[in-house]
């Protein structure tokens, strides 16, 4: 793939609550941060050029959080960007906190989540955020209660659009009893298809699909992607990205990286287009999660993906 074909736009559209089309690669945040997503980076003036180079790539879509850092990510983008472009999109959460390094703790009371609206349009340099999700469902705070807050804010013009992350169907659902859901964010890869039916609902309902991924697919997962992406003359985790975007119109893949190289490359895999016997293949392929879980129900996750080797690509956050 060359040059001319570094463009997010060659990804499609997609809409997220019939108000805003943005294009169906966007650029995760989470990993510009410092280690264990904790303080600064190591390379400010690099992460800041990471930023600069994704707007420039045609990325619209940038996601984050006020607990990466915490804070770090969202002044990064501020910093970066503002003032932001027209049709720039940032997307930002609230309702789990970081105490210290890789460590997680839950906080999505009424309280909480409008002290962390208001730090968030700060940070952001923003008058209203356009999608701001909710990262978890907090559970010793009423989910409901947590929505109503949210679209309180809204009505209040602090945010534009309200969604959701790491959640069932059901989840969606009672949002949706309360306040339009744009968006879900859940972790999903083609080798991790846990949330298979989420994906389909989603699709169902014109809400944006938001997939984030670790590493750690599998080596029979990882030798199947490796055949695909000689054929294609492309990386397995462009093909990885491929599969995601042919997988659902809804999808809405979030790359994540502090390597202007990386970023380049998931770019260009928006301009990859799979065989279908090549799609459908890894479509067939057994959901690691399928055999490690068989027996149990699904549940939302708790955390954020297990430690990344490295300056991957695959870090989707």
């Amino acid at each position: 793939m060359n040059r001319r074909e570094l463009s997010a736009s060659a990804a499609g559209n997609v809409s997220l609550g019939g108000e805003i089309s943005v294009h169906r690669l966007g650029f995760g945040a989470m990993r510009l941060t410092g280690e264990g997503i904790w303080g600064p980076p190591k390379d400010r003036k690099g992460a800041l050029a990471v930023l600069r180079r994704a707007v420039e790539l045609g990325i619209n879509f940038i996601d984050t959080a006020d607990s990466y850092g915490p804070h770090v990510s969202e002044e990064l983008i501020a910093e970066a960007l503002f003032p932001y472009q027209a049709g720039l999109v940032i997307a930002t959460k609230g309702g789990w906190n970081r105490p210290g390094p890789n460590q997680w703790t839950h906080d999505a009371s009424p309280a909480h989540l409008r002290k962390a609206v208001v730090g968030s349009l700060k940070r952001l340099r923003l008058d209203r955020i356009d999608v701001y999700q909710l990262h978890i469902p907090d559970p010793v705070v009423s989910f409901e209660a947590s929505v109503e807050t949210l679209a309180q804010l809204r009505n209040e013009g602090k945010i534009r659009l309200i969604a959701l992350s790491n959640v069932t169907q059901e989840h969606i659902e009672r949002a949706r009893r309360i306040v339009p859901i744009v968006s879900v964010q859940n972790r999903y890869s083609f080798a991790d298809r846990e949330w298979d039916y989420v994906v389909n609902y989603c699709e169902r309902n014109g809400i944006a699909f938001i997939p984030w991924f670790p590493l750690g697919a599998g080596k029979v997962a990882d030798e199947v992607l490796s055949r695909i992406a000689e054929a294609h003359s492309a990386s397995p985790t462009q093909i990885a990205l491929a599969w995601l975007l042919r997988r659902s119109p809804n999808m809405l893949p979030i790359p994540g990286t502090s390597s202007i190289e990386h970023l380049e490359q998931n770019v260009a895999a928006a301009s990859l287009r799979l065989a279908e016997e090549e799609y459908e293949k890894l479509l067939g392929f057994p959901s690691s999660w399928d055999h490690a879980n068989a027996v149990l129900p699904a549940q939302p996750r708790s955390a954020d993906p297990p430690a990344v080797h490295g300056d991957s690509p695959l870090a989707t956050r």
